[in-house]
């Protein structure tokens, strides 16, 4: 927006009316703040709402009748249809700016919840979710970017672990809060949860955020090229992570077809993004070094986050026979340990070099998982407590440096797109994490069955007499005694084979974390003043 002043000379000069995202207040203003909370809440929703539905999905499966292969696509939909959101909600939040980016995304996906709840087949179900990621995908990066660009820099440190907590703590309490819902409702709770506080949401935001303007001028060289061949490589990546551990990789056409198609367009898609006038992703962003630092941290943070609240459920639901619910009241730890620890991690941010916070944060995780690697079949809520408390601290030890340091430096203007692609990294680690660890667990398990059926094989003394002492207590079976002493020796063998690789991936993840420490000192240390927010 522009007027017209005349100065003392005569001379007209153009008077150039600054974004209110681009001229912060010096101090946190009341109804802003507001509608940042507002917004972080939706944030919050968006990102629960992948793991409050991963601990129900045998509930889900049962009410629609799906079968093993289709159920999975009630998450796999949701986190290609985000996935692709996530770095295109930058560009949309400036030609549409931010009040109403926001609105639309949370009003959308309000809704899409709402026909979630109502469907009765698993093809709707699969449609609904898909939209619902899509739509909802626009408020993660979204608040990311407004964090950086509305409040000055010396609020961050309130207003950082605001955001690093509920971006880790709502995946990390999902199972907990979806194993309550359905074990107590019913799983169409999942998603009817989001109703009331949609609503809220969606209406808070229209009537309080005046962030920005709209910059229709955007799409007068909107680059359709670049939207389509970003969608195809990140859609086809995310399935082709997705998908992979079960369909054994490269031994499946489909995913050789896509991973094809995914490299094919990811060339398509760079080659726009450096050559079309207006890229649909600016990626000039990565020139900065704190930010592809940063990225890079976020990541392998990706990894830590969803990678380990995976492997727990899996260890407790397979070896200790846990449900839904058991899984995330042990779980719940983690969740607690971050809460707690949020205050004191931003004021830890006011005092010390952040490349020194994020060294100890996946310091922390590496410790933690270096105590998992020690797993066995008897390990229970005592023994998991240590590596759970280390992993909530070190998640917010590192989430609130790694989100200053690659975001709190950038000048405004690259803010929302820079916001989408750090925010992209995350949870592309997440996907590259889970389908590096379902294929490690495969390949250990089979080397360690093998390696344990020698052990337990005829003419091996220790085998004999426990299978002698199986068939001795399961002799009110009768003739079927030694059948049934046979079945449960071949179980107990899984079950250590499962254990055995469950510890290895948490060995791997320990050297993970232990080289990031290591590369720390890539990162320079940002300024105490200046960079985002305008100061």
């Amino acid at each position: 927006m522009s007027a017209v002043a005349v100065r003392a000379t005569g001379v007209v000069q153009p008077v150039v009316r600054r974004s209110p995202a681009l001229a912060p207040a010096s101090g946190l203003d009341r109804r802003r703040l507001i509608a940042f909370l507002c917004m972080v809440f939706g944030m919050f929703m968006a990102i629960l709402d992948i793991q409050v539905v991963s601990a129900s999905l045998s509930q889900i499966q049962a009410g629609l009748s799906a079968s093993a292969d289709e159920i999975p696509w009630v998450q796999t939909s949701y986190l290609i249809a985000e996935v692709i959101m996530i770095p295109l909600s930058g560009f949309l939040s400036r030609v549409i700016s931010t009040r109403y980016m926001f609105a639309i995304s949370a009003g959308g996906f309000t809704l899409m919840s709402f026909m979630c709840a109502q469907a009765t087949s698993i093809e709707q179900m699969i449609i609904w979710r898909a939209l619902q990621g899509f739509i909802g995908g626009g408020m993660i990066p979204t608040v990311f970017a407004s964090a950086f660009t509305v409040f000055p820099r010396d609020k961050q440190p309130l207003v950082g672990p605001l955001i690093g907590l509920v971006a880790t703590l709502a995946p990390t309490i999902g199972p907990t809060v979806g194993g309550y819902l359905t074990d107590l409702l019913s799983w169409h709770w999942l998603f009817l949860i989001n109703i009331l506080p949609g609503i809220f949401v969606t209406l808070s935001t229209w009537f309080l955020v005046d962030f920005d303007d709209p910059d229709w001028s955007l799409l007068e060289k909107f680059d359709w090229t670049g939207l389509v061949s970003m969608a195809v490589f990140l859609g086809a990546l995310e399935y082709v992570l997705e998908e992979g551990p079960s369909k054994d990789w490269f031994d499946s056409n489909l995913i050789v077809d896509l991973a094809a198609i995914s490299v094919i367009s990811a060339a398509i898609f760079f080659w726009r993004a450096f050559t079309a006038p207006q890229p649909i992703v600016d990626l000039g962003a990565f020139r900065n070094r704190n930010f592809w630092t940063g990225s890079l941290f976020s990541f392998v943070m990706g990894i830590g986050l969803y990678g380990l609240t995976y492997l727990y459920p899996v260890f407790l639901a397979r070896v200790r026979g846990y449900s839904s619910l058991q899984i995330g009241e042990t779980m719940f730890v983690t969740g607690l340990c971050m809460f707690f620890s949020a205050p004191i991690v931003g004021r830890l941010s006011t005092l010390l070099d952040p490349r020194w916070m994020i060294g100890i944060g996946f310091g922390s995780f590496a410790a933690g998982t270096y105590i998992a690697s020690g797993l066995t079949a008897d390990w229970d809520f005592y023994e998991l407590l240590a590596p759970q408390v280390l992993r909530g601290c070190g998640l917010m030890l590192a989430m609130v440096p790694i989100n200053n340091v690659a975001l709190g430096t950038l000048p405004p203007q690259r803010m929302k797109n820079a916001s989408g692609l750090f925010n992209l990294t995350r949870n592309l680690g997440g996907a590259v994490g889970l389908a590096l660890i379902n294929t490690l667990i495969d390949k250990r398990e089979d080397l360690h069955l093998a390696r344990l059926h020698e052990a337990v094989a005829w003419g091996r003394d220790r085998a004999e007499a426990t299978l002698a002492n199986l068939e001795a207590a399961m002799v009110s079976f009768g003739s079927d005694a030694e059948l049934a002493a046979t079945k449960r020796l071949a179980g107990m063998v899984r079950q250590q084979a499962v254990v055995m690789s469950l510890a290895d991936v948490f060995y791997v993840l320990t050297g993970l974390f232990v080289l990031l420490v290591l590369m720390v000192p890539l990162m320079r240390r940002p300024a105490r003043v200046g960079g985002g927010g305008g100061h």
